[in-house]
């Protein structure tokens, strides 16, 4: 029998650890095929490239696995993975990951790591994005393998709805072993942000944004309660953003 085709992507680059790991636990599920930017690109969101051209190298980084570096975003590797590397066949499983970092709640919407999995989503191939709450990106990483594993498995055996993608989070290593998986739905929460003034050499203002992660829902069915009480939360999204429940409110009291 053929093996799996598993597509792996992120939005950390190439060459990061995370993406590193999660080749390694793919390939003993299928043969990998790795298509991610030639640079760091979080926060990117579902942006792709209209305006410039895009890059495509082939790289020799990880043995066995055919890989190739891309200069767009996650969204754009998704593309350019389908139509170009795998000319149109549809691989059984894309992974995007593993993600230096939450993207819990509301960060799925800036999250270039879930934006890759939902344009797999979008064009009809089974994905999950997987991401730890640690940004130090040479975080230990020992903790979540046995996990990866196990949702990959169940992935490739169940099959996940098509147009929907799995965002799984993982709590950062502590002295206590994770407590299990918890299915979820995304927070109620969102960032404060602050910019701060500056000025450069030669006068001129800018702006360096920071801000706080303000989490307004301590539900425990939620996947911030989850990674904060040491769960892996696994949420289903989906690319429809339609406000299904609003829509006969819209038809039957507004005056359109």
């Amino acid at each position: 029998m053929n093996r799996p085709k598993i597509l792996v992507t992120n939005d950390d680059g190439i060459t990061s650890n995370g993406i590193r790991l999660l080749i390694e636990i793919a390939k003993n599920y299928g043969d990998v095929v790795v298509v991610a930017p030639n640079k760091p690109q979080s926060a990117m969101g579902h942006a792709i490239t209209i305006g410039h051209v895009l890059r495509l190298e082939p790289v020799d980084l990880y043995d066995g696995v055919e890989a190739y570096e891309c200069s767009g975003t996650p969204a754009d590797c998704v593309k350019l993975a389908k139509h170009h590397v795998l000319k149109g066949e549809a691989p059984d499983l894309v992974l995007s990951g593993i993600n230096h970092g939450s993207n819990t709640s509301v960060s799925v919407l800036y999250s270039g790591t879930i934006s890759a999995a939902i344009e797999a989503a979008i064009e009809g191939h089974p994905s999950i994005g997987f991401s730890l709450c640690d940004y130090d990106h040479s975080a230990d990483l020992s903790h979540i393998e046995p996990y990866i594993h196990q949702i990959i498995k169940e992935a490739l055996d169940k099959k996940i709805q098509k147009g929907l993608t799995l965002n799984v989070n993982f709590p950062p290593k502590q002295e206590e072993e994770i407590k299990g998986i918890r299915i979820c739905r995304q927070a109620k929460a969102r960032w404060l942000e602050k910019f701060d003034e500056r000025h450069d050499p030669m006068g001129k203002r800018y702006f360096w944004m920071s801000g706080e992660f303000e989490n307004f829902d301590h539900a425990e069915d939620s996947d911030e309660w989850a990674v904060q009480n040491n769960y892996v939360s696994i949420v289903p999204c989906q690319y429809d953003m339609t406000a299904h429940h609003y829509l006969a409110e819209l038809n039957t009291t507004w005056n359109l």
